[in-house]
């Protein structure tokens, strides 16, 4: 299946943005000033400077691959608005909070949270290639966080101590801007863990900068006993060119499992169209939507979210339209429950 005209019309290639680099050069080479991308996508400077403003304490970081995908001279367009900040980032909205889903009361050591029977996620790096403007560890303490393996001995150790947990997610901020070599130590550490059977990536990498998805990367995480799993994070159909796609068909050609998690974000992908057409893409491209979910009520994201009755219309729509493999499950993380609501 190709993407529909609606996910690639008039869409554009700023300063070299398909050149053959490497992943680290890509994520390097990322903008960060708002003048410059509004330049790049022929948008008035009136956008830049409410940028620069907005986004002061969680500032613009986005790789030209992405910028790519979007059409110049639209400001609503749909990969745009998850990125540029916006003037509704300064409001304060009632019941949104810095931390949200409650990491903090979760953290059973430095970097490593427990939420959930059998499975336990490090936080492994606050650095990401692009800044989501609706992440919901936008204000998580990253710098208190382990850095080096040495520090994460402690994390390991209660790992190694508490027999009920057989699966690590590894996520931040996001794993894969961390070194491959880095990783695979970290992963031949998981492996000799005895009761540990599993290891998820959580990555938006391989969809903003899909030249992540290397030999390397492939080699550590599909070179130990650990059964692998990656989840992406894909909102729109419009994220997914081609390169993205023979990224994805790598993963899923070296055996990983891969899913992916989207969020319902207004003015974005809250149409029944939009998404029937990502679900359609991922499930041609061999990857399973896993999760829509309801979105994470962060300080600073208000203007993201879509009501709870409007988002079970949109699955219910899903269901008259997809089979039901193709349907992602709505839910929602609510701070102090052991697993995702259903909603």
């Amino acid at each position: 299946m190709t993407i529909s005209t609606s996910a690639t019309n008039s869409r554009h290639d700023p300063a070299g943005a398909t050149a053959n680099i490497s992943w680290q050069q890509a994520v390097r080479n990322a903008v960060r000033d708002p003048g410059e991308l509004c330049r790049l996508l022929a948008l008035p400077d009136e956008y830049a400077a409410v940028a620069m403003r907005a986004g002061a304490s969680f500032p613009l970081f986005a790789p030209r691959e992405f910028i790519a995908r979007m059409r110049p001279g639209d400001p609503r367009d749909p990969l745009l608005l998850q990125v540029l900040p916006a003037v509704s980032e300064l409001e304060t909205s009632e019941g949104f909070t810095p931390d949200p889903v409650n990491d903090g009361a979760a953290a059973v050591g430095p970097g490593l949270l427990h939420k959930y029977q059998g499975r336990a996620l490090m936080v492994t790096t606050g650095a990401c290639a692009v800044h989501c403007r609706y992440c919901f560890r936008r204000h998580y303490p990253y710098g208190s966080a382990p850095r080096s393996l040495d520090e994460w001995q402690p994390a390991l150790e209660e790992l190694a101590a508490d027999c009920s947990i057989h699966e690590v997610l590894l996520s931040g901020g996001d794993p894969l801007s961390l070194t491959d070599r880095w990783l695979g130590r970290l992963a031949e550490q998981l492996a000799g863990i005895e009761h540990i059977r599993r290891l998820r990536i959580h990555t938006r990498l391989p969809i903003v900068v899909p030249q992540r998805i290397c030999e390397e990367l492939l080699n550590w995480l599909c070179g130990t006993r650990l059964v692998p799993v990656v989840v992406v994070h894909v909102n729109h159909p419009a994220e997914i060119d081609s390169a993205v796609a023979k990224a994805l068909g790598r993963l899923i050609d070296a055996g990983v499992p891969v899913l992916n998690q989207a969020v319902l974000l207004r003015d974005i992908n809250d149409s029944a169209d939009v998404l029937a057409e990502l679900c359609e893409r991922l499930v041609d491209l061999r990857v399973m939507p896993y999760y829509l979910h309801q979105l994470d009520r962060v300080s600073g994201a208000a203007h993201f979210e879509v009501p709870v009755d409007v988002g079970r219309r949109l699955v219910a729509q899903l269901h008259a339209r997809l089979p039901g493999y193709a349907v992602p499950r709505y839910v929602q993380e609510v701070a102090g429950r052991t697993s995702k609501v259903p909603l």
